[in-house]
């Protein structure tokens, strides 16, 4: 059994190295156009792209892998996430960078769903939650320690410097699953028609529309927070590697009030309360400037309140369909997903043509829609 455990801890572990390599540019944004040459709105549709990529390639290729061994599939994502990290690292120019923020995120998006299957096949029974929960939380804590280490990293000698190091550990990562992850037998595919006929329903639809608003407010400014930090609220190089750190542990706790909240009072009144929040402190973080002691504490205020909404937006999207619980998680992913890259590209647009400041208000606006859309979806419900 602890056999077992150690292995679904590993899972975790290589989880956290694919998922820094999706969260870190948000972080280290400005020194990657600087290096490609590129404007800082340029950069971030790096992030858009690979929101696309992960929310089409990834269904796709677990589709057309269904019935493949996991360990396998395990080693071929993996195998074809390091191929994307040697192309970031290797070859020149921004186009080439795209191409390989594409292969990342369809390789990441395939480890990370199966090695969410294996960690529930290698647990008992009555701790299959358990073991699934332990690989989110290894690919969640990306954002705590990954970010802000990597904008260290990227300030102290080169952005790239994070990547040799993802693909370095990547490698070792692939030897110690191909030695220790037994031989686990695939699934029967989800017809995409069946998944496709959900959306036809009212109630899913609202739901999954909730969660791309929620989102893409979100992403419109995380996706420039490093700059918009630095230009906007005026802090310097460490402070902002502190504040990322702070936003990413808040993260982390938000998930928990998320969860406990949602318990505690409802779905209704955490959601639209937390989203309403969630708008108030984008619209406070444009207004306030040059002074760390108020900024931090808001960006905390933002990460609790957006990452709250969560677990109870995925509880929510189980419950209207109880029986097609696996179709609502992926569709939602999905959702999110495409929130990402619309806020990136939104966000490109706005800092592009009005200014860094700009994204807050945009950001806010998104996330406002998605608390009214869930307010009137839950019509008479106290909130």
């Amino acid at each position: 059994m602890k056999q077992q455990v150690w292995k679904i801890y590993m899972l975790a572990l290589v989880s956290f190295l694919v998922g820094t390599s999706e969260f870190i540019i948000a972080g280290i944004l400005d020194k990657v156009a600087e290096d490609a040459g590129v404007s800082v709105s340029a950069a971030g549709q790096l992030i858009t792209v690979f929101s696309l990529a992960y929310a089409i390639g990834t269904p796709i290729v677990m589709a057309a892998t269904a019935k493949m061994d996991r360990r396998k599939l395990l080693l071929y994502s993996l195998g074809f996430f390091i191929v994307g990290n040697a192309a970031t690292l290797l070859l020149p120019g921004f186009g080439f960078l795209m191409v390989s923020r594409a292969m990342l995120a369809i390789g990441t998006g395939a480890f990370v769903v199966t090695a969410l299957t294996v960690a529930s096949k290698l647990a008992p029974a009555d701790r299959q939650a358990g073991a699934i929960a332990t690989v989110i939380t290894g690919f969640s804590t990306a954002l705590i320690v990954g970010v802000p280490v990597g904008r260290v990293v990227a300030a102290a000698y080169d952005w790239k410097m994070t990547f040799w190091g993802i693909g370095i550990l990547s490698l070792l990562a692939m030897f110690a699953i191909a030695k220790t992850i037994p031989q686990t037998e695939g699934d029967e595919p989800i017809p995409l028609g069946r998944q496709i006929a959900m959306l036809k329903q009212p109630k899913i639809a609202i739901a999954l529309g909730v969660t791309f608003f929620w989102i893409m407010g979100y992403s419109v400014v995380y996706t420039y927070i490093s700059p918009f930090l630095l230009d906007v609220s005026g802090l310097s190089e460490s402070e902002v590697s502190i504040g990322l750190f702070a936003f990413g542990l808040a993260s982390l706790v938000g998930s928990k009030i998320g969860g406990f909240s949602t318990d505690r009072f409802g779905v209704a009144r955490t959601l639209v309360i937390g989203m309403t929040v969630h708008a108030l402190s984008l619209v406070l973080l444009s207004t306030v400037s040059g002074s760390a002691a108020v900024v931090l504490p808001l960006l905390i205020v933002w990460s609790l309140s957006a990452w709250s909404s969560g677990p109870t937006q995925q509880f929510n999207l189980i419950s209207l369909a109880p029986a097609a619980s696996g179709i609502m998680l992926s569709l939602n992913t999905s959702a999110v997903q495409f929130g990402m890259a619309a806020g990136a590209g939104i966000g490109g647009v706005v800092a592009e043509g009005s200014s860094l400041s700009a994204i807050a208000w945009i950001g806010a606006a998104g996330v406002a829609v998605a608390a009214a859309a869930a307010a009137a979806s839950f019509g008479g419900a106290r909130i």
